[in-house]
């Protein structure tokens, strides 16, 4: 049975990233942003900076327009197509949209890649609420830690 959902996970990851291969010429954005201070001024960058404050960004989905016809471009509506697909697996899988799509994209990873993405995945949001509870004397050694994992994080490809 283990054997069976592996396989399966495998399989329905690697037909997702065949989609998004197809589908896409340029490289996957991220939907991270890093709001930072630099020189006394506000920069928001997709790279992290030390000190980074993380804001989650969703792309809009589509117009909609007064006729009352909502307009999606090819991207959206592959994207819509990949979340239907996802939902229809899930029973085999476990998995969403958003994990299925991360697990496909990380199939092209090394093992090692992998491992690492998987680690960092679990550090993150950890080392990110230390960040929030750290007092002034520990918060610069907090968030030097958090910006080594995030580079990390893009270096590896995760």
């Amino acid at each position: 049975m283990q054997f069976t959902r592996a396989f399966l996970i495998a399989t329905a990851s690697l037909a997702f990233a065949s989609t998004q291969t197809y589908s896409q010429k340029l490289a996957p954005t991220s939907r991270s942003v890093f709001k930072c201070e630099v020189a006394g001024k506000v920069v928001y960058s997709d790279s992290p900076c030390l000190g980074a404050q993380k804001i989650d960004v969703e792309p809009t989905r589509g117009l909609s327009k007064t006729s009352g016809r909502e307009q999606v471009g090819n991207d959206v509506r592959r994207e819509q197509n990949r979340e239907i697909f996802a939902e229809a697996i899930r029973p085999l899988t476990g998995m969403d949209a958003k994990q299925l799509d991360v697990q496909g994209r990380r199939m092209k990873l090394t093992a090692d890649a992998q491992g690492e993405c998987r680690r960092l995945d679990a550090q993150i949001p950890v080392a990110e609420k230390q960040e929030k509870l750290a007092k002034q004397q520990a918060l610069a050694d907090v968030q030097a830690q958090l910006f080594r994992m995030r580079r990390s994080f893009v270096e590896w490809g995760c």
